[in-house]
Order: C-alpha cells, then sequence, then structure tokens
C-alpha cells in the first residue's frame, strides 16, 4: 500500500428541507387552519479516528466529501427528516487544518475520537409555526438555512513510543526488522527507506512501538535528499534511538549532522529523551571500536550503547534502555494530565453533537 500522509480535502454540510406552506382540507371541517411541518436539518460533515488505519491514500482517491440535504416538509404537520451525515475514517494521530495550512481545528489522537468539521444547515419553519390570533392563515414558509463548506488538509502523525533517527545507511531499518516483525526495504544504498514503518518491539513482556523513519543528511530542513518533513512521525514519541555507523569515518561528526537537523526543524524534537547508539559495530576491530566509541561519547556527553542488529550484540541492552525511559514518561504524563486528555475542540463538538443549533 503507498504511504500518503497529507492530503486535501473538500467538504460541505447539507443544506436544510425549507419549510412547507400547506392547509388542512377535510370534509365537514369548516376551518382547517395551515399543516405546513418544518424541514429537517441538514447532515454534518464528521471526522473519526479508527483502528486498522496508517495511511491517508484512501483520500487518494476522493477529494469531496458532501452531506445530503434536509428533506423538506410536508402538509399534516410532517417534518422532514434530517439529511445523512458523512464521517471521514482517518487514521490515529492525524491532524485537521484550515485551508491555510497552519490553523489547527483539530488532532484525533485516540482511536473512536470524533469532530464536526461542518454543521448541517438548520431546517425551515413550515406556515403552521407561524399561525397567530390575528394571523390565522399564514401563507408562507422558511427555506432551509444552507450547509457549511470549506476546504482542510489533513496532516497524519504516526502514534509511536520510539523513534529511529540517523544518517541514511545507519542500520535503522535493520533495527528495525531485527526487534520486530516489520519487514522494511533493506538494501547498501542511502534513502532505501523512502516512507516511515511502524513496529511492535517486545522486550520482557512489555511491548512498544517503534517507528523508523528516512535517514537525514546536512541540509535536510533546506530539502536537501528526501528533506525533514518526515520528522513529524517521530513528534509524538517519548523516546529518540539515535543510531550512527560503526562504518562513518567521523563518528562524532555524524551525530552532531543529525542532531543540527532535529534542531533546525524545532517540533522539541531535542528537547526529548535520547538514546545514543554506535550500530554495525560487527565490522569493527576491537582497538577501532573503543576509538569509535569514545569519540561519540565525547560529541553527545552520554552513554553510547555498542549495537549489532545482525549479530545481536547489545541490542537487549538498548531496548531495555529504551522501555524504562517510555515505562517513566508514561507514569509522568499520568500524573500531570487530567483524566480525559481528548482535544478540547472536540469535546466541545461532541456535547453539542444533538444541538440543531439557533432556529430560523
Amino acid at each position: 500500500m503507498k504511504f500518503l500522509d497529507e492530503c486535501k480535502v473538500y467538504i460541505r454540510s447539507g443544506d436544510g428541507g425549507a419549510g412547507a406552506v400547506s392547509f388542512r382540507r377535510e370534509k365537514f371541517i369548516e376551518f382547517g387552519g395551515p399543516d405546513g411541518g418544518d424541514g429537517g436539518k441538514g447532515g454534518d460533515v464528521w471526522v473519526e479516528a479508527v483502528n486498522g488505519l496508517n495511511t491517508l491514500i484512501d483520500f487518494r482517491f476522493q477529494q469531496h466529501f458532501k452531506a445530503k440535504t434536509g428533506t423538506h416538509g410536508m402538509g399534516r404537520n410532517r417534518t422532514g427528516a434530517k439529511g445523512d451525515d458523512v464521517t471521514l475514517k482517518v487514521p490515529v494521530g492525524t491532524q485537521i487544518f484550515e485551508e491555510d495550512e497552519e490553523t489547527l481545528i483539530c488532532d484525533l489522537t485516540k482511536e473512536g475520537q470524533r469532530f464536526r468539521l461542518a454543521k448541517g444547515g438548520n431546517g425551515g419553519f413550515g406556515n403552521a409555526h407561524f399561525k397567530t390570533s390575528t394571523n390565522q392563515a399564514p401563507n408562507w414558509a422558511n427555506p432551509g438555512l444552507e450547509g457549511e463548506e470549506k476546504t482542510i488538509w489533513l496532516r497524519l502523525k504516526l502514534i509511536a513510543d520510539a523513534g529511529l533517527v540517523g544518517l541514511p545507511n545507519a542500520g535503522k531499518s535493520t533495527f528495525l526488522a531485527s526487534v520486530t516483525r516489520a519487514r522494511p526495504k533493506i538494501a547498501n544504498y542511502p534513502f532505501t527507506t523512502l516512507h516511515p514503518n511502524l513496529g511492535v518491539a517486545t522486550i520482557d513482556g512489555r511491548e512498544f512501538v517503534l517507528a523508523d523513519i528516512p535517514g537525514l543528511i546536512e541540509g535536510a530542513h533546506e530539502g536537501v535528499g528526501i528533506g525533514d518533513r518526515f520528522l513529524g512521525h517521530v513528534e509524538r514519541t517519548r523516546v529518540l534511538l539515535h543510531l550512527v555507523s560503526a562504518q562513518e569515518e567521523k563518528v562524532g561528526k555524524a551525530y552532531k549532522t543529525v542532531k543540527h537537523e532535529l534542531e533546525a526543524y524545532g517540533g522539541e524534537l531535542t528537547d526529548k529523551a535520547e538514546i545514543v547508539a554506535l550500530s554495525q559495530i560487527d565490522v569493527l576491530e576491537e582497538k577501532e571500536l573503543k576509538k569509535k566509541l569514545k569519540e561519540l561519547e565525547k560529541a553527545c556527553g552520554q552513554k553510547v550503547f555498542a549495537i549489532s542488529a545482525v549479530t545481536g550484540l547489545g541490542m537487549t541492552e538498548a531496548l531495555r534502555s529504551l522501555r524504562d525511559i517510555i515505562v517513566t514518561s508514561g507514569r509522568d504524563e499520568d500524573l500531570a494530565l487530567p483524566e480525559r486528555q481528548n482535544n478540547p475542540a472536540a469535546e466541545d463538538s461532541l456535547d453539542d453533537e444533538h444541538d440543531t443549533g439557533d432556529e430560523d
């Protein structure tokens, strides 16, 4: 399946149905009076986060979504039916932006979260609504209100506990394939990974989600190589595993290059917990390995794990370190955040899901 993480969509809610102009006509009833019913409300446009999706590819083939118009009112005080709603089903982690691509409408971070993007128009009043003691036979009714229309942007940021970053050919995909059941493309040339990959790693009975993104090179924030837009998929992670290949001549410089690109991207990536590992150590002799470990520790200012995804050296220790940080940060968030962590705007929309708004 092709990976798509950003798309533009046009939406329109349904118009309200028109009210009816009708008078009661029955045999032996001299004064029937008005009995025109109200029009039905137009359908709403909703967005919902569902399980089982990890790409926006469905929106490549359909970019227009229109809810149904409410049914018109009828005689005998019959109110028109509400128009059918339209629901956009998106992966968990999808953000909805206005047409300017900057104004955030909602951020769907949990399965089942819903948000109303466009409210259907209210139905018009029938002539029975306007009957008074001084006007007992009104011969007019209100038309339904028009629905809302807008163009929005959908932007997917994958939900993962840990993210893998590094230069191309740093061994990120090999690491992911060795600790999860994911099968990313692995080859001996730069930019083998062209889109993010997810996998579930297990260590000591604890599971967590790993995200592998395309490699970064110097100038990625300026569009060099694949660029840095895929870094959005590790914005939600709790910890980053920074892999530096032991085949790099200057491992300290390689580390600083990626670190600089993370700083240039922003998104608080540099504030996240970070684990640094020297990968592909099976290609080095002992003396050269010690030298590069020392150089890398000096560059990053912390302990460096020496790992090999091919032989399994150091992999268990690295995974346990990732797990410990994920568990600890999860506890901190549970203490710091309120009981309900849903998007406030989304909660507001749910509260008035059945609200028909102002009457005509």
